[in-house]
């Protein structure tokens, strides 16, 4: 009898991996408001990123980098769930920085 093979040596069958996951956008939709994260004002908690159904929050090396914007739908949970009010939502027409991220003052909006 062969010994069962390890977990690391089966396919992945009927599990999505990240790398091959299909990235979920909004198109051209949102709900009319968009988030604008505050970077002078974040402490990194991460909150934003784990309760975000969308994966729209942005984490390089374990470090908030902003919203992506395309897979963002507007549901306004990150700025509900950040324990420092370093997110806000903004009308959709705001001339927010492309990944909606700023320091204070940066935009007329300190």
């Amino acid at each position: 009898m062969s010994p069962l093979p390890r977990s690391t040596e089966l396919p992945a069958g009927g599990a999505v991996v990240s790398a091959d996951a299909v990235p979920n956008r909004t198109g051209s939709w949102r709900t009319g408001l968009k988030p604008q994260a505050n970077l002078d004002t974040c402490v990194n908690c991460l909150l934003c990123w784990v309760y975000c159904p969308d994966s729209a929050v942005l984490v390089e090396d374990g470090v908030f980098q902003g919203f992506d914007l395309d897979a963002c739908k507007g549901c306004q949970i990150c700025d509900e769930m950040c324990p420092v009010d370093a997110i806000r939502m903004v009308p959709e027409d705001d001339p927010s920085p492309p990944l909606s991220v700023v320091r204070a003052g940066s935009n007329g909006h300190g």
